[in-house]
Parts: structure tokens; C-alpha cells; sequence
């Protein structure tokens, strides 16, 4: 009775040692996927910061530009009606 309660024993401690090793690799390979997740995801944000700020300078480079064709237009308005009030003189 004594060498089968020892070799039921060691069959038990021989398979929890297995599956402890078994799910020892599987959260070993969630932390792998989960690290490899969030580098994407801070990948993806580095990428979307920086389109963001292409598009924020594109803006303000177009915004410039307008701005200063209005003026422009503005200008020449100007010269326009001094023109013709001193032609009215």
C-alpha cells in the first residue's frame, strides 16, 4: 500500500508539475502579445501625432497665405479709392 500511495504521489506532483510549467509558457506568451500590443498602440499614437501635426501646419501655412492675399487685396482697394477721390478733386 505504501510504494503505490508514494508512486500516486510522485504521478501527481510529476503532472501539476507539468501543467504549472504549461501555464507557466502561456502567461509568458500573453505577456509577449500584451507587450507587442502595446507598442503597436504607441506606435499608432507617434503616427497619428505626427500626421496631426502636418495637417496643423499645412493650416497655418494656407491661413498665412490667404492672410496675406487678403491684405493684398486690401492694399490695392485702398490705392484704388485714393485714386479716384483725388481724381474727384
Amino acid at each position: 500500500m505504501r510504494p503505490a500511495l508514494i508512486l500516486t504521489t510522485a504521478v501527481a506532483a510529476l503532472a501539476l508539475g507539468a501543467c504549472s510549467n504549461k501555464t507557466q509558457g502561456e502567461a509568458t506568451a500573453a505577456g509577449d502579445h500584451a507587450a507587442a500590443a502595446a507598442g503597436h498602440a504607441g506606435e499608432a499614437t507617434v503616427s497619428a501625432a505626427q500626421d496631426a501635426a502636418a495637417n496643423t501646419s499645412a493650416a497655418v501655412d494656407k491661413a498665412a497665405a490667404s492672410t496675406a492675399a487678403a491684405a493684398a487685396k486690401a492694399d490695392r482697394k485702398i490705392d484704388a479709392a485714393a485714386d479716384a477721390a483725388a481724381k474727384q478733386k
